[in-house]
This record gives structure tokens, sequence and C-alpha cells, in this order.
């Protein structure tokens, strides 16, 4: 580990001037390639994207403005060196008769995302990246940029980067469409759903782009223009503040967010909204409680292993992994993660800076109806699960296992398939997966309907057409019980999956009826309550699992023929658990003929 990996590893970030360090670290092992490199390109690696080499360049030069852009704001002589490098790109890379030239877009084009960061490095630091400029060079990058206006691009997030554009233009003195302004955020605003959360784009995709999207846009613009636009600003900060009541149950007390849903290379972007809020100068929590989130956050990234022996950030979450990655990741991609630095855009006497971390209150059972979630807390706050049905996702890669699998850990992650042709291949972990007897295994993917309850979530979903699985999912941290009953017309193979665990590290308690597997002070296992399945321990292939590069995954496994069956497990995911852990202690289920009732802790619910 280079000696960049060392210093962010170790800075305490506390201060205003540890963040700046760590910026500095996670920037500076760009700079050799800045130098030997035509200027407003990177080329960081050789893994492929969607999109052409150019935009893969141009993607890795531009998004560290992110956090670049917010550094400028407080002049230093490190970063005006710093910020020179990109400044002289953003000169090459707008003009058309410069052989660095981005290039025209297209519609749907990747360059139209990666013009949010210069709008944002415009905005914050106009004297930086405008004011130098000549008239000539001024046009060019406001040539560029507006290109944006005549393009077709997705009804997602991608509106915010016009939105950015245009406000950015205007604080720069430009022509600018606030035509075009008003009809994104209109359309941004139909995607609004109940409790500060929207949905990106799809009504069944609410994942971390509404913090380090919506939100995060939302609230650059509502600080932006405050003073042009008061009654959208109030809503979309009023909007954030509602938000952050829920979103704050994601993160555990460690540090680390809930891995769900896609674009997961973008790491520690999960604490990028609250850097928003604090932007925004909106206190949605208590200072100390919104700096705590974001420092604990980055704490536990930086002491991760994500970056490369060169100090580059790598694809992947918990390692570098490419299995995990969705087609738009590319080597530059993980920079996306430099949102978080927006708050070093914030003087430094602000009460962010000044107020010392607080501790996150949470809630041990959270409900969250609008992104279909039950989100769940062990006692100390260290483990944190999300229980969910009815999101989904068809068009990106992995979509089954990123979102609607049974539930997602921040101890235990979830793993996601490295080929379909066997339980090791497909590494199904937190589901049920089937198969018609012939190792072609597949899990939930769609549902015909869905209900969260307060004690438990309920969905309906068909494999095949003509199987159909109705799955009850009974929250009882640090337990939950799983119930499908299955109509089936097919002979049908069943796994039924615990958490992954890291291999090699644990020791495996296996009995006739359930299977543990314990490793440090942390425990993943499963119980049958209907006493014919087999229990088994699957080694899935590696680089399936996001946290942990090799894994096992405790498993119930057994062939059902034509006809109904009711399938009962408890599965475990603790942690802090005691060297004693008795294997005895799950939850009771008793199976009538028209009703399962569940007794753990004093408590009794009934289904």
């Amino acid at each position: 580990m280079n000696m960049y990996n060392e210093n962010i590893k170790h800075n305490p970030l506390k201060t205003k001037e540890d963040l700046t360090k760590a910026l500095y670290d996670i920037c500076n092992p760009l700079i050799p390639l800045l130098k030997e490199q035509i200027p407003g390109h990177l080329h960081l690696g050789t893994s492929g994207s969607v999109y052409d080499e150019n935009a893969r360049e141009v993607e890795a030069f531009l998004r560290p403005l992110w956090g670049i852009g917010p550094l400028v704001t407080t002049k230093s002589e490190e970063g005006t060196k710093l910020s020179n490098y990109f400044v002289e790109g953003l000169i090459e890379g707008t003009d058309p008769k410069s052989k660095s030239y981005f290039g025209k877009v297209h519609d749907y084009d990747q360059l139209l995302v990666e013009m949010a960061s210069v709008s944002l490095s415009l905005i914050l630091a106009k004297d930086t990246f405008w004011d130098v400029l000549n008239k000539d060079k001024q046009d060019n990058l406001y040539n560029w940029l507006i290109q944006i206006n005549d393009h077709v691009i997705p009804k997602t997030n991608w509106l915010f980067f016009r939105v950015l554009v245009n406000i950015a233009m205007k604080k720069c003195g430009r022509e600018w469409s606030k035509q075009s302004v008003s009809d994104d955020l209109d359309s941004i605003d139909s995607y609004y759903l109940d409790d500060g959360w929207y949905f990106d784009g799809y009504a069944s995709q609410i994942d971390y782009y509404i913090p380090f999207a919506m939100h995060f846009y939302g609230l650059i613009y509502a600080k932006t223009m405050e003073t042009e636009d008061p009654k959208r600003s109030i809503l979309y900060k009023e909007r954030a503040s509602v938000f952050a009541q829920e979103y704050k149950e994601w993160f555990s007390a460690d540090g680390p967010s809930i891995p769900f849903g896609r674009s997961l290379t973008y790491r520690f972007a999960q604490s990028a909204f609250w850097s928003a809020l604090a932007y925004a100068d909106v206190e949605a929590l208590n200072w100390g409680v919104i700096k705590g989130i974001v420092m604990r956050n980055l704490r536990y990234w930086f002491r991760s292993d994500i970056f490369s022996k060169d100090g580059l950030l790598t694809i992947g979450y918990g390692y570098q992994n490419l299995n995990m990655a969705e087609g738009y990741n590319a080597p530059g991609s993980p920079y996306w993660a430099l949102k978080t630095f927006l708050v070093l855009a914030i003087p430094g006497g602000h009460a962010f800076w000044t107020s010392e971390e607080e501790d996150l209150t949470f809630t041990q059972k959270s409900v969250q109806p609008s992104p279909r979630m039950i989100v769940c807390h062990d006692k100390s706050g260290s483990e944190v699960q999300a229980f969910t049905s009815g999101q989904h996702s068809s068009e990106h890669a992995h979509g089954d296992a990123k979102y609607e699998k049974f539930v997602y850990s921040t101890t235990f992650g979830f793993s996601v398939p490295k080929g379909g042709l066997s339980l090791k291949q497909g590494a199904f972990d937190s589901c049920l997966a089937l198969a018609e007897c012939d190792g072609h295994y597949r899990s939930r993917f769609g549902s015909e309907s869905y209900k969260i309850n307060q004690d438990y979530i309920e969905s309906v979903w068909k494999p095949w057409n003509d199987v159909e699985i109705k799955t009850f999912i009974v929250p009882l941290t640090p337990w939950h019980i799983r119930i499908h009953v299955i109509n089936t017309n097919r002979i049908l193979d069943t796994a039924e999956g615990a958490f992954s665990a890291p291999a090699e590290v644990g020791t495996s308690y296996c009995f006739k009826d359930k299977i543990f597997y314990k490793f440090s002070n942390k425990v993943t296992g499963i119980v049958d309550y209907n006493g014919d399945r087999k229990v088994v321990i699957i080694t899935p292939e590696p680089n399936t699992n996001l946290l942990y590069p090799r894994t096992v995954i405790p498993t119930l496994t057994s062939r059902i023929n034509k006809g109904k069956h009711i399938l009962v497990s408890a599965i475990i995911g603790g942690v802090n658990v005691p060297n004693d852990f008795k294997c005895d202690q799950n939850p009771i289920v008793e199976i009538k003929e028209n009703c399962i009732t569940i007794l753990f802790n004093g408590k009794e619910i009934v289904l």
C-alpha cells in the first residue's frame, strides 16, 4: 500500500483540514497521469463500458471536480496548483480545434453526465474556472456545455444535469434556458412520492440515486437559486429535511450504510446527501449528528480496500470487483464518490465544522413504505438490515440481486451471481432460488403484488407463469422468519440461502434441521421448520459477495413436487455474538392449517 493509502487510512477526519488532506490524498495519485497524458483526458484502466474510450477518459478527468470545485472555494497554493491541471484540461477539452476536444454530444450521451461536475465548479468557484478564461475560451466552454439543451436525455436524475448547466451559465452571465429548467424540474417533481422520497424515473427503482442525486442536486439548486426561485428552493429544502429522518436509518452506528441497488461502486457517495444538507444550510438533524454520519462513513470507507496499489479508486465495493459492476462503470467512474466533499465549500466557521460529532440516534425498526422497506438496527446499532419487496430494476446488471433479495445487510452484504448454472455460480444468499431440476436457478425478479406491513412484508411473485409464490418476511432482529406458500405445476429444486460470510475464518455448526457459521463475533445461519430440507454450506464462486472476496452461505435445499407447499425458515444475521452462542435460541414457529404463529422475545405475530 502506498503513502496515499496509508495517509488516508490513518486520517482522523475530525476537521475541515483533515477532510481537505483526504481529498488531496485521493487526487494526488492522478497528478503524474495528468502530467503525462493529453490535457482533459485521463486513461486510468483498460476495462470497458457501454460508452467509448473518449467518454471514459473525459469522465475520469472531470469527475474529480466534484471534490476540487468545493476545495478551491478556500484559497491555497496547493489547491491552485491542483485546480490548474483541470482549468487547462477544460480549456483544451472544449476547444474544437484542439486534439483534446471532448467532442460534440449526442442524445443520451455519457458526456452529458460529466457536464454536471463542471457546472458545480462554475457555481462554486467561478473565479477559478471561468473568470480566468479569455472571451474565446469562455465561449468554447459555454458552447460545449450548452449543447445539453439541444439533446434528448433520460427522464431520470439526468434531468438535473441540464438544470445545473443552465444555472451555471446564468451565474456566468451567459444565455440560459429558463424554460428548460422549469420543464425539467416539473418532471422531477412528478417523481416525488412521500416522506421525502422520489423514484428515479422508474416507479419501482428507489435507491441511492434519491439521496446522492435527486436530493443532492435539488439542494444545490435550492442554495444557488434561493433568491430567483424561493418557492422551489424552500420546497426542496423541506423535502430533504423530511427525507433525512428516514435515510439516517440506512446508516450503522459505526459508519457503513446498507449495500443496496445499483451504482454501489460510488461507495462514499452514500453520505453526499448529508454534505449537501450542510451546504444548503438545512439542519435536518443536529449538526453534530450530520457531521458524525459523514465522518464515520468516510472513515469506514477509507479503512476499506478500495484503492489500487497506485492510490487510484477501483471499481467494486468492499474490494476491487468487476463482477458486481454495471455497464456504465468505467475506470474513472468511482470518482463520483467525491460528491461528498461538497462540504468543503462550507466556511470553517459553519456549525457543521464547529460542532462535535454526535452519535447516530436510530430506530430499531423503521417501516419505510416509500422505498418499500423495513429497516432494522440491532441493539448496538452496528448492524443494519433492510427487508424489502416491490423494488425492481430490469435495465441494469444483476437487478434481481441488487433490488429483490429478501434482506440486505451492512455486515454481511449481499452477493451477485457469476453464472446461472449452479448454486455455486448463483451465490444465492438472502433469497429463495428455484430450478427445474436442471441446475438453472432463478430467484425473485419482479412481484405481482407487495405490501409493507408494520411487522412483516409480503409479496407475490412468479418465477414461471405456472408457479406462484407468496412470501412473508418477518424481521425479528437478529433473526427473521421467511414463509413461502408455493403453488407449482412443475417439479422444482429449492435453495434457501442465509447471509453470506467470509470463508476460511469461521466455524460451521451443522445439525439435522439447522446450520450456523460463526466468525469473529458474528454469526449467520438458517433453521428449517419443515423438517425435510437438507442443510448444506454452499461455497460460491469468488468475487460474488460485495464485501468479502470468498464466502460461504448456509443453505437449505429440497425438491418439491407439483402442488401446494409451505416452506418456513428462520435466518440469523447477528453481530456482537457471545462466545457461548446458543444454537437453539431461535424463534418458535407454530404451523397450523390456517395460520402460522411466531413467538420471539415475548412477542407474538400471527399470519
